[in-house]
């Protein structure tokens, strides 16, 4: 189960048309890498997020070869931005190191995600997905520090 501070809490409205199935993409920890799948230069097929060393399960479909940004230590994704129709047409994930993962094709509605709070991060996405994703919806939070048994010793 996640929990997150309140004041450090913030949701993304999800955009695109809201079709399909629902998904969500967590895990434990900070995300450490991101994989995107898109389908001919077009729309995104499928997203996958690793959390530490453990991929998540894939969200929507395997196309070709996925896009992929791996972290840096103390990296993190703090903006998504894209474009979005029925389906989501392109999306660009955004780090605090000013990288960026750019998949699909820029056309149709603009929309730009971030937190809130400055020091907040990416932890999850949620939407829908049917045949390809067709909406996204961002949930931003401060990753709390894994606790270590041994501290203080």
């Amino acid at each position: 189960m996640l929990t997150f501070s309140p004041q450090y809490y913030s949701f993304s409205t999800p955009v695109g048309s809201g079709r399909g199935n629902p998904y969500t993409i967590t895990g434990e920890g900070g995300i450490t890498a991101v994989r995107v799948w898109e389908s001919y230069s077009n729309y995104i097929r499928g997203f996958q997020f690793r959390y530490g060393f453990l991929w998540s399960p894939i969200v929507g479909y395997q196309y070709g070869q996925p896009q992929e940004m791996e972290l840096f230590e103390g990296e993190a994704i703090i903006q998504i931005s894209g474009k979005y129709a029925h389906y989501l047409q392109s999306v660009v994930f955004t780090s605090n190191r000013g990288r960026t993962l750019c998949a699909g094709q820029p056309s149709g509605h603009s929309f730009n995600m971030y937190p809130t709070h400055s020091e907040a991060e990416l932890r999850f996405i949620s939407g829908r997905v049917h045949g390809a994703i067709t909406s996204i919806g961002a949930h931003w939070a401060i990753v709390a520090p894994a606790v270590n048994g041994t501290a203080g010793h």
